[in-house]
């Protein structure tokens, strides 16, 4: 049975940064591998297959990416959307991630540059008194979810590693994304359990989201191809922010083996600002 617990990120360094993703999308608001998958039989070991996502990642190297992370609070929905490239061999993403538009459907903001790295996040258009050329670094270790929600995208391979927690597993069936015969797979993982078994890069920041979520369990949808690659994972987290929360983070991972380059901003181009949280 699913834990629906509501999930209380506890007050931790670089919560400002919050307003980079979820906060100011609220604002908006309110203003190995999986056998063969054609053969129909299910996996003796469902669990061990969603658990072993992550490895078969490393081993691909690199994919595209595109996120969206939907947001329930009041009654009111909104998306934020992203694009890009990780590799997963090298740990390191980048993502173009559109905030939402306001409520006459004008853009409001413009597109914040996400560069993804172990240990932490870079942000460039973070808005806020930042300055246009100026970049935003934040220790994800530091923040309360582990960047899990924070940068308004789950980042790839974080999502991938969250499933090495992967528990109740049960196998849904066949059915295809983009057009890629899958296996559907769906369960509950557990923050701290896949912090325990997760690549030295991502620890920290799991260990983080384990201490700041009030309740470990995320419920989760996961469909991997033939070859046992993660094609599309959905998260979804509950937590109490100035209100209840519903956060359905959604990964799609594509093609596989694409080079992905991730230069990293000079010391000199990265902001020492204080950060706004409006």
């Amino acid at each position: 049975m699913v834990d629906h617990q509501h999930r209380r990120p506890r007050g931790r360094a670089g919560e400002a940064v919050l307003a980079a993703g979820v906060t100011l999308a609220v604002s908006t608001m309110t203003g190995c591998g999986a056998g063969d998958a054609s053969d129909g039989r299910p996996p003796a070991d469902a669990a061990a297959v969603v658990r072993g996502a992550a490895d078969v990642l490393t081993r691909t190297g690199s994919a595209r990416a595109r996120t969206a992370m939907e947001m329930a609070t009041g009654g009111t929905r909104v998306t934020i959307r992203g694009e890009g490239g990780v590799d997963f061999k090298k740990r390191m993403g980048q993502l173009i991630v559109m905030l939402p538009a306001d409520v006459k459907g004008k853009a409001e903001h413009r597109p914040i540059t996400e560069l993804l790295v172990p240990g932490a996040l870079y942000m460039k258009n973070r808005g806020a008194g930042v300055p246009d050329d100026k970049w935003v670094r934040v220790d994800t270790t530091t923040l309360n979810d582990g960047n899990l929600v924070t940068g308004g995208a789950t980042d790839p391979l974080v999502a991938a590693e969250l499933l090495r927690g992967a528990q109740e597993v049960t196998y849904v069936g066949e059915t295809e994304v983009a057009g890629t015969k899958v296996r559907h797979y769906r369960g509950i993982t557990d923050i701290g359990r896949a912090a325990g078994s997760a690549s030295p890069e991502v620890r920290g920041a799991l260990a983080a989201a384990a201490k700041g979520f009030g309740t470990d369990t995320v419920p989760f949808d996961a469909y991997l191809d033939e070859e046992g690659r993660l094609r599309k994972v959905r998260h979804r987290f509950t937590y109490v922010n100035n209100g209840v929360i519903d956060v359905s983070s959604t990964t799609l991972l594509y093609g596989f083996g694409t080079p992905v380059t991730v230069v990293l901003p000079a010391s000199g181009d990265i902001y020492a600002g204080k950060i706004s949280d409006q």
